[in-house]
């Protein structure tokens, strides 16, 4: 089977999408945001293109893509749009694909269903993308306990931001989960630095292990 893997972050603005668009590169696979909300910006999509530099053609399409940069619940609400969380698939590729959530776990898709329910169904390794900076404790062990509370697969956790060795290892202990590795702040994000950065912070070989 296809290697896939889902990229969730402990909240929003984590740096996921710059990790994605890494790991995305490192394993020359697929990368599909099943939802996006806020296009007046740069799309998450095309973040990871760019700094992945990643083939047009391996991202693939939103299954929504929603104008107002709010809650894909909010968004879907605003925009007049209904969002069917059954109907979330994952596509079918033939090189490893990268899922990227929306925030956190418990971003609601809708009034009644968060990602959490979704990653659930899929029954997709989980990598947790985490800060480093003060408060990444707490939601960390806290985004691993609803995960496992749903029998998620966890992968791992990678980590982004300045070293602080201690927490990192508190979160390792505590949550008894495998650190990965950790995505070091980018004085120049740019392709190169990004793509040097994750190969000498992690092993790509520990995101190929991974198992549905």
């Amino acid at each position: 089977m296809t290697l896939r893997l889902v990229i969730t972050g402990t909240d929003t603005g984590v740096g996921k999408t710059v990790f994605a668009a890494a790991l995305t590169d490192a394993l020359s696979g697929y990368y599909w945001k099943p939802v996006q909300s806020g296009l007046e910006d740069e799309p998450d999509s095309e973040t990871v293109r760019r700094l992945g530099q990643i083939a047009p053609e391996r991202i693939l399409p939103e299954a929504y893509r929603l104008e107002t940069p709010v809650s894909p619940h909010l968004a879907a609400r605003i925009d007049g749009v209904t969002i069917l969380p059954d109907k979330l698939s994952p596509p079918e590729t033939n090189a490893p694909l990268v899922i990227e959530g929306a925030g956190g776990l418990m971003v609601p898709l809708t009034d009644q269903t968060i990602f959490a329910d979704v990653f659930a169904r899929w029954r997709i390794p989980v990598v947790l993308c985490a800060r480093t900076e003060l408060g990444t404790i707490n939601h960390t062990l806290l985004s691993l306990e609803a995960l496992r509370a749903r029998s998620i697969s966890v992968l791992g956790v990678a980590f982004i931001g300045d070293e602080q060795a201690g927490t990192q290892a508190t979160i390792a202990s505590l949550g008894q989960v495998r650190v990965l590795g950790r995505l070091p702040r980018l004085e120049s994000l740019t392709p190169d630095a990004l793509r040097q950065a994750f190969r000498a912070h992690f092993d790509v070989d520990c995101f190929r292990e991974a198992t549905v």
